[in-house]
């Protein structure tokens, strides 16, 4: 919950009671959510004060209720000033009908029928991830890449490459000569060498070319 942004948990009846001095250490230091969580001894105290309800299943029989992918849940709990509560079962068993009945909506993920097992985590996480898309959450720091060798650089690094591979009769036979080289040359043009990239490949080059030697360890 915490990953996304979410802090508000309410249990209703927890099996092992709350506080559970076993919830800390799994919680990897989410603490504030341990700390803010509501403890209700039924599903229908527990969302009473929600304008919207969400369960967290597959379709139930003999339930007819709207059904929704957690993208479209998000977008519509987003888009409404009432509160909202998704409902999430017990992690062997689910939720059950009569806990579903008071859920206006169902949230169901697309997923492979053949294989349709998901546990609580992973429910937890795929409904949280679809919510936190329209939060303010900060994305990974992005990284500076070098910027791109000049071209009398790469000149230098394919003009090496061309003298290496005339010298060892790789230019055959001599009709293909043309084609070759600009093949050669799209390829070392195409993804952007930086100037470490391309005195790296020149070093290789001279070493493989013979002209540098290996140093002793």
């Amino acid at each position: 919950m915490l990953n996304f942004g979410l802090t508000e948990m309410r249990l209703v009846a927890p099996r092992d009671g709350w506080p559970n001095p076993s919830a800390g250490p799994a919680a990897s230091g989410a603490d504030v959510v341990l700390e803010n969580a509501q403890v209700f001894d039924s599903v229908a105290e527990a969302v009473a004060d929600c304008g919207h309800v969400y369960a967290t299943t597959v379709r139930k029989r003999g339930v007819t209720k709207p059904v929704v992918t957690p993208e479209t849940a998000a977008g519509e709990i987003r888009g409404v000033p009432e509160r909202s509560a998704i409902l999430f079962g017990p992690e062997r068993s689910g939720l059950e009908t009569d806990d579903v009945a008071l859920a206006r909506t169902i949230i169901t993920v697309p997923i492979n029928p053949e294989f349709g097992s998901l546990n609580l985590a992973q429910a937890v996480i795929l409904v949280a991830y679809e919510w936190s898309k329209g939060a303010e959450l900060a994305s990974p720091p992005a990284t500076d890449l070098d910027p791109p060798a000049p071209q009398e650089e790469l000149e230098g690094m394919i003009g090496q490459l061309d003298a290496m591979l005339e010298q060892l009769g790789y230019y055959f036979p001599p009709h293909r000569v043309p084609v070759n080289r600009r093949t050669l040359r799209s390829l070392l043009t195409k993804p952007g060498w930086t100037s470490q990239e391309v005195r790296t490949l020149r070093g290789v080059f001279s070493a493989l070319g013979g002209k540098k030697a290996h140093r002793k360890v």
